[in-house]
């Protein structure tokens, strides 16, 4: 930091200043561990799950290891990542063609409230128009109304349908 508290940022071997600002970008493999202790975090607070570690860890490579299938999508600065989102794809009949599923959209504790889930959906929205996606769906917890205002600010709307599921053990 200089004098005026502004953050210089780093300075590569080749000379070359880089900033340390959060930034949105896909996850890699390397960034499991992370991705993990933050899907955990988020089913601590769920009703609806209870947190595994190898098995959080094992869906989470799953998606890393086969892009065709969805992405892991994350802001990071370059010491750490501070909030996740994945999107799986499959196709909508209602819409004839390929939609996104929203999933475990989370930022950790300390970071809520500066922006980041915003740059996270904005992102999200911006790959779905690019690749010409026609939907994107999410389940948000309903006991959490702060959730669902933020999601509603990103311009998603309540359905007429309601997620039903049956676990196969």
């Amino acid at each position: 930091m200089d004098m005026a508290g502004k953050s210089k940022g780093l300075v590569h071997e080749d000379g070359q200043t880089v900033s340390d600002k959060p930034r949105v970008e896909m996850a890699t493999l390397d960034d499991l561990p992370a991705l993990t202790e933050l899907v955990m975090d988020l089913f601590s607070t769920s009703g609806d799950f209870m947190p595994d570690r190898e098995l959080q860890e094992r869906g989470l490579r799953l998606i890393l290891e086969q892009p065709n299938r969805g992405r892991i999508v994350v802001v990071r600065n370059n010491d750490r990542i501070f909030g996740m989102v994945n999107m799986l794809f499959t196709i909508s009949t209602a819409r004839g063609g390929f939609v996104i599923l929203m999933e475990d959209v989370v930022i950790h504790p300390h970071h809520r409230g500066q922006g980041y889930g915003t740059m996270l959906v904005d992102h999200v929205v911006e790959f779905a128009t690019q690749k010409r996606f026609l939907r994107i769906t999410l389940l948000t917890d309903k006991i959490s109304a702060e959730s669902q205002e933020f999601f509603r600010k990103q311009g998603f709307d309540y359905s007429n349908m309601i997620p039903m599921r049956r676990l196969i053990e």
